[in-house]
C-alpha cells in the first residue's frame, strides 16, 4: 500500500507541482489532444506533473505504456505508446528503452516484465489488480485440463504470470477468434473470461470452446435491456460493444470488437451518435480526434484502471520503487505462451 502523504510532501520538495496556468498555456500541443474532455482549470492542474514525468522519462530512459482506459491526461499527456493489450505487449517486445513504465493494471506489467526479464518495469500502483486475473488460479487451469482431457488452454492476457505459465497460449480480444481457428483441436478450453468465450464460440462455431466462469466487473453490468433503452431514448446511435459483455449484449450492438477494434470502427465509420459499451475512459480518449462523432454514456469505470494517477507515475519514476518481478521458473513458461500469441498474431 502506498503511503500517499508522505509520498505528496517527497514530491513537492523535488518538483513544482503547483497549478500553473503559465505552463499549461505553453503545453497547448499535449492538451489539445484531449480539450474536449478535459477543462482548462483541470489541464493547469495536470501541467506541471505531466512536464515533470516527461522530463524524468529522458532522464531514466523510460517509455510508458497506456492502456485505453487511463484517464485522458495519461493517456495523451505521458503514454508514449496506447492502445488495448495486445498493442502494448507487442510495444513491450520493440523499445529500447531501459524503463517500461505501465500504465493499466497488475497483469500488463508482469506481461512487460515476462517479454523484457532484462529491463525494469515499473507499476505506479501495485494495487491495481484485475477482477478477471484474480477470478483463475493455476489450480482452475489443472481443473480444466482434468475435466478436458488433451484440449489445449488458452488463457486470456488478463491473467497473472502463473496462470500464463500453466497455459498453452495467450489471446486478447482483438485475436482471440483467430488464435482459436489457427488451434489443431477440436475442443479449446478458454479462461477466465466466460463472455468473451462464449462470443468467440458464436464467431468460430466450428470449434467446441469450453469455459472458465470467470468475467469483468466491468463490462459484466451492462444487460441487453440497458442497450434497447438506450436506443429507444437515443434513436440513431451506434451502439458498439466490447466482447467481455455478456452475449446478449453483444447480439444488441451494432458492432463489437477489442478496444483497438472499437477505435478502427469509430475511424472508419464516423458516426453522429455512438455509444462505447465498455469502459468510460474509452469514449473520453478518442473523442478529440473524433469532434464529428457525439459519444453518448452510459460510463462504467474500471476501480483498477483509475488507481493509475499521474501523481503515482511520477513517484514510480522518481523512486524507482514500484518495480514488478516475476520468478525466472514463471516467467519462462509464460513467456512461451504470450511470444506464441504474438507470433500467431503477425501471421494473420
Amino acid at each position: 500500500m502506498l503511503d500517499m502523504p508522505n509520498i505528496r510532501d517527497t514530491l513537492r520538495a523535488a518538483y513544482d507541482l503547483a497549478p500553473n496556468p503559465e505552463l499549461a498555456a505553453q503545453m497547448q500541443d499535449e492538451y489539445a489532444r484531449m480539450a474536449r474532455v478535459v477543462s482548462p482549470a483541470d489541464w493547469a492542474i495536470h501541467a506541471p506533473y505531466v512536464a515533470a514525468i516527461n522530463a524524468l522519462k529522458r532522464e531514466r530512459n523510460a517509455t510508458i505504456l497506456a492502456h485505453n482506459y487511463m484517464t485522458p491526461e495519461i493517456y495523451h499527456g505521458i503514454g508514449d505508446v496506447v492502445g488495448d493489450s495486445l498493442q502494448l505487449a507487442i510495444a513491450a517486445t520493440q523499445t529500447d528503452a531501459d524503463v517500461i513504465v505501465q500504465c493499466g493494471v497488475h497483469f500488463m506489467a508482469e506481461t512487460s516484465k515476462i517479454l523484457n526479464p532484462s529491463k525494469t518495469v515499473l507499476m505506479p500502483d501495485m494495487q491495481a489488480g484485475c477482477s478477471l486475473a484474480e477470478s483463475i488460479t493455476p489450480a482452475g487451469i489443472t481443473q480444466m485440463r482434468a475435466r478436458y482431457p488433451g484440449a489445449p488452454v488458452v488463457s486470456y492476457v488478463n491473467t497473472t504470470a502463473d496462470v500464463k505459465a500453466a497455459s498453452d497460449i495467450c489471446c486478447t480480444s482483438a485475436n482471440a477468434a483467430q488464435i482459436i481457428r489457427a488451434l489443431d483441436a477440436d475442443t479449446i478450453i478458454m479462461t477466465p473470461d466466460q463472455y468473451l468465450a462464449q462470443n468467440v464460440a458464436r464467431e468460430v462455431p466450428e470449434k467446441r470452446i469450453v469455459w472458465w466462469e470467470g468475467s469483468c466487473i466491468v463490462h459484466e453490468q451492462y444487460t441487453a435491456q440497458d442497450i434497447r433503452d438506450f436506443r429507444e431514448w437515443n434513436p440513431g446511435t451506434r451502439i458498439i460493444a466490447h466482447p467481455e459483455c455478456p452475449p446478449d449484449v453483444v447480439a444488441e450492438a451494432d458492432f463489437s470488437g477489442s478496444t483497438k477494434g472499437i477505435l478502427d470502427y469509430v475511424s472508419a465509420e464516423r458516426p453522429e451518435r455512438a455509444m462505447l459499451v465498455t469502459e468510460c475512459s474509452m469514449a473520453s480518449n478518442i473523442s478529440d480526434a473524433h469532434p464529428e462523432v457525439e459519444f453518448i454514456g452510459p460510463c462504467n469505470m474500471c476501480p483498477y484502471m483509475k488507481k493509475i494517477t499521474l501523481e503515482k507515475v511520477l513517484w514510480s519514476l522518481h523512486s524507482m520503487t514500484t518495480e514488478i518481478t516475476v520468478p525466472d521458473d514463471v516467467a519462462d513458461k509464460a513467456r512461451l505462451a504470450v511470444q506464441r500469441m504474438i507470433d500467431l498474431s503477425a501471421k494473420g
